[in-house]
């Protein structure tokens, strides 16, 4: 079964043998994948933040400032993305992953700078040993300037299409969430220069696994950026870590699954918090989803809002360049919050 595995680059050519019974040795990383079962994910009905009736806006901002300080997830409804473009951009992908290995070979990674970049992930254990994941993948870095795999022709049409629809979704947002943190109307925009925001698409997919108590998708990590969106198939397989245990979450569909993101902490000084989550496999159905993380300008500098940082008394976070965090996070084989405990001012 090894030789399987070492003949094939993706994962999804691994699954697909039908002599697979077991998973091979680089692939076990043992872990309870179980997760409670949670129906309370806040919900946010983004209507109602351009509503003309202020009670109901007020309302709605309320339950986003808490969404965002107690669970930092959230299921975004009413949102306005066409459900027609959410199927076509899965389908998309999907296109994408049945591609023959040598196209989706071409853009695999050389360096994490790369705009365009898909293969099988990988981590390095505390063991020092690379385990790999459960998962193919493909990144693109489509905002301010686009970039997408040209095949297959799909993807691109609909991806430029589905990206610069959640640009104003995500600044909406984010205009929102500055009200709640007391800010300046326009301070994120200007601070995080948001008409160049950075976005990153990425798809990800999940086949069946023989033993997906042995092997995971994305182990425990957070995410760079200021808030992920993400929908899927219909397929569960997220958990997010809420009081220390883990949640498996459902969306409805046409939902968008919102997080925060480690930019985010920075921005308010450690008031919305970014989540750790992750994806876990099953024996039965392949598992599709498609994230867009929103982020500051590739060049702004991120630090925590000086107006938070005068009631704290001090900044929790050091300033560091968007993209420069974003490149480091990606190079780094360590998943999780490294990045963001390497940048976090320790109390003397």
């Amino acid at each position: 079964m090894a030789a399987v595995a070492q003949n094939s680059a993706f994962v999804k050519a691994l699954a697909e043998n039908p002599t697979l019974k077991s998973i091979p040795s680089q692939f076990t990383f043992a872990t309870d994948s179980r997760g409670s079962q949670s129906d309370s994910l806040p919900i946010i009905d983004f209507s109602l933040l351009t509503s003309p009736d202020p009670d109901q806006r007020c309302r709605v901002l309320a339950d986003l400032d808490s969404a965002c300080r107690e669970w930092g997830f959230f299921i975004l409804v009413n949102h306005g993305i066409p459900e027609k473009l959410l199927k076509a951009i899965i389908a998309a992908s999907l296109e994408f992953f049945e591609l023959p290995e040598e196209e989706k070979r071409r853009y695999e990674a050389k360096s994490a700078s790369d705009p365009i970049k898909s293969g099988s992930g990988s981590l390095i254990n505390t063991a020092n040993q690379r385990v790999h994941l459960w998962r193919d993948f493909v990144k693109s870095y489509v905002h301010p300037e686009f970039n997408c795999p040209t095949e297959p022709q799909t993807l691109r049409e609909t991806l430029h299409e589905f990206s610069g629809k959640t640009r104003p979704v995500f600044r909406k947002l984010m205009q929102a969430i500055g009200e709640n943190l007391g800010l300046e109307q326009g301070f994120v925009d200007e601070a995080l220069k948001l008409d160049s925001c950075f976005q990153l698409y990425a798809a990800n997919y999940y086949p069946p696994c023989p033993e997906p108590d042995q092997a995971i998708g994305i182990p425990a990590h957070t995410d760079h950026g200021l808030l992920t969106f993400l929908i899927h198939n219909g397929v569960a397989g997220l958990q997010i870590q809420h009081n220390g245990e883990w949640f498996d979450t459902f969306s409805p569909q046409n939902a968008i699954l919102v997080n925060n993101a480690d930019h985010l902490e920075i921005l308010s000084n450690g008031r919305y918090k970014s989540v750790r989550h992750r994806a876990v496999v099953n024996t039965e159905a392949t598992r599709i989803s498609v994230v867009m993380a929103n982020g500051a300008a590739p060049e702004a500098v991120v630090a925590p809002a000086p107006p938070l940082v005068e009631k704290d008394g001090r900044p929790f976070y050091r300033p560091m360049k968007f993209i420069e965090y974003v490149e480091t996070m990606l190079s780094n084989r360590l998943l999780g919050k490294s990045n963001l405990d390497c940048i976090k001012i320790q109390d003397e």
